[in-house]
């Protein structure tokens, strides 16, 4: 907490960004909205800091500016003094009422890994009054924390996960969770989840929604969309999914949907983004299997100007997930102008709010009738595209940006404003 002495010096906040760009996903759709947000408050005297490790910043550097600026980190502490300083931790996620082969995992990882390592220094050093982990790993530090674990999808879905994946998690996340003052959710589906699975308590765990992080990005020019066109091959009209190919993303029951569609005279090309490091080849046998290889177009990782480009030539997105902590794809489509056909999971129909044609995505004819509904309608797809626009607004990462930075100041013990007063205090909007 600050002190007297300290409390008209500017608020140093450091936040997490220490990925390999495309390789986790959404998380980092977060953070670059976040960072473009950070830059651009001028009121007030706060200093952001994104650590990021040596060689893996220019992702983020395009949106760091004004008051932000990049920290790099050094190589955190070794296994010997991780395994020591999560002992405590892992003894009791032990003891907690987790099937036999999850608690041996558990008591596997105590011994071979370290889970949550010790702060390397780099926020010490940089003289950081307040630490956010926007993503599901962090570290241990004496400085106050703030931590986003995003979904407990290891709980909901475990058959996807292995036994030392989901003790790994369990040990990981509750840890944190312990460690931080307070912990964030992006949705109110999300926050009741970790409340009731983690016992925390309620007051510690407060939501804070996303955004479209497409609003970060320069508008492609028509030359632009013209070169993203030809570089990754797209069909003339498509469908987009851009996702990774877990198996919580549903990939082999869209190819099941598409074959339905083309038994029923529909031909619906589907574009897929995404480094997928193998996980497209399951897909593609399936598709390959079904007769609809020529539907399924993988187009790899793309960059953050060929993903808006991508966003505004689609006829329509495709969202078949069966779980997500907030499905910021979906927020995008709908800034994006872009008519989506969505699962009904988790809070998705909360962010929705009406403006997707929802189905079952365990069902593939419905999703099949979905796709083709929004394909297939002019009307539909005009009218989704108008409340799409209408949710999206309710959203944005400049508001995003100013909850975490009440939520910032309160931990530091700095005043509050009426602003940030108004801002904690306010319903969720999902």
């Amino acid at each position: 907490m600050a002190t007297a002495s300290d409390s008209h010096s500017p608020l140093r906040v450091c936040v997490d960004a220490r990925l390999v760009s495309g390789e986790r996903g959404g998380v980092e759709q977060v953070i670059i909205g976040l960072a473009s947000a950070f830059s651009r408050l001028a009121d007030g005297d706060e200093r952001y800091l994104f650590l990021v490790d040596p060689g893996h910043s220019a992702w983020l550097e395009p949106f760091v500016f004004g008051p932000s600026s990049l920290l790099m980190s050094g190589a955190l502490s070794g296994p010997e003094t991780a395994r020591r300083s999560l002992r405590g931790t892992v003894r009791g996620v032990v003891k907690a009422a987790l099937p036999g082969p999850i608690r041996a995992a558990i008591r596997d990882r105590l011994t071979h890994s370290p889970t949550v390592p010790e702060s390397d220094g780099s926020i010490e050093r940089a003289g950081v009054d307040v630490m956010h982990f926007p993503m599901q790993v962090g570290f241990r530090t004496a400085i106050p924390t703030i931590f986003q674990p995003h979904d407990l999808q290891h709980l909901h879905l475990p058959e996807f996960f292995s036994p030392a994946e989901i003790a790994n998690r369990e040990a990981r996340y509750r840890a944190l969770c312990d460690q931080a003052s307070i912990v964030t959710l992006m949705s109110a589906w999300g926050r009741d989840d970790i409340v009731a699975r983690y016992g925390l308590p309620p007051e510690k765990v407060r939501v804070v929604p996303g955004a479209a992080a497409i609003e970060a990005y320069e508008p492609p020019t028509d030359g632009d969309l013209a070169a993203a066109r030809d570089r990754l091959r797209l069909p003339d009209r498509f469908a987009l999914y851009p996702a990774k190919a877990w198996p919580h993303k549903n990939h082999l029951r869209l190819v099941s949907a598409l074959k339905i569609l083309r038994d029923r005279g529909v031909e619906v090309p589907v574009v897929l983004t995404g480094a997928q490091g193998g996980r497209e080849i399951p897909v593609l046998a399936e598709a390959d299997a079904l007769g609809v290889s020529d539907l399924v177009h993988f187009v790899g990782f793309v960059t953050t100007d060929e993903l808006s480009a991508l966003y505004r030539m689609a006829r329509m997105m495709v969202f078949p997930s069966l779980f997500e902590g907030w499905g910021l794809p979906v927020l995008e489509a709908m800034a994006a102008n872009l008519a989506l056909a969505c699962s009904t999971v988790t809070c998705l129909p909360a962010i929705t709010c009406g403006a997707a044609e929802l189905f079952d995505p365990t069902d593939p004819d419905a999703i099949a009738g979905a796709v083709a509904r929004v394909w297939q309608d002019d009307g539909l797809r005009k009218r989704l595209i108008a409340d799409g626009r209408a949710r999206a607004a309710c959203f944005s990462w400049d508001r995003s940006a100013r909850i975490f930075r009440a939520c910032y100041r309160e931990l530091s013990g700095r005043p509050l404003s009426a602003e940030d007063r108004a801002l904690l205090d306010a319903p969720t909007l999902v």
